[in-house]
């Protein structure tokens, strides 16, 4: 049976986090056709609030609850609770409030409301990798040291990301 739940636990984390990664790029696009002329933007704006919403609760929504099920139920089989899963449930307490966070700004924009840049909103991107790669280093090698060690590089690409994302708007505001 453990098994079992622990498998379902993994496909509901892959389908949340796919729902969180494809949710911002869908952001960023809508973000961008605000700055698109008329009736162009409209149509890609109604468009991506079609598509937000069918990802968002159709996938992601669905996925984070049934994520938030199986990962209590695995704990309540195995019996106890190691310290590095004590580490890994305040990464995933994190990122349910990120998740949340995501759902704001989905509100937001579903009511035209746009309070961040796309460049902003491309930085919010990578919050979801840094969560996803420090649980997986805690569940794979079961030590914080090592998840230290991990994120520390996860920072140095994260820094290299937003100097590629800065020098990608650089460039895109070129070709304008």
């Amino acid at each position: 049976m453990y098994l079992t739940i622990k498998a379902l636990h993994i496909i509901f984390i892959v389908t949340w986090f796919a729902g969180m990664f494809y949710i911002v790029r869908l952001f960023v696009y809508f973000t961008e056709a605000q700055e698109m002329e008329e009736p162009r933007r409209s149509i890609l704006q109604d468009q991506y609030r079609i598509m937000m919403k069918r990802l968002w609760f159709g996938i992601t929504w669905p996925s984070a609850v049934l994520t938030l099920i199986f990962g209590p139920w695995m704990v309540f089989l195995l019996g106890s609770i190691p310290v590095w899963l004590w580490i890994k449930l305040a990464f995933v307490l994190g990122l349910y409030l990120y998740f949340f966070f995501l759902h704001g700004i989905y509100k937001d924009l579903q009511a035209g409301v746009i309070k961040r840049s796309s460049t902003q909103l491309r930085v919010w991107n990578e919050v979801a990798t840094i969560f996803l790669v420090a649980i997986v280093f805690l569940v794979v090698l079961k030590s914080f040291l090592s998840t230290v060690w991990a994120l520390a590089g996860l920072a140095l690409f994260t820094a290299a990301l937003m100097m590629a994302i800065k020098v990608y708007k650089n460039i895109r505001e070129k070709k304008k």
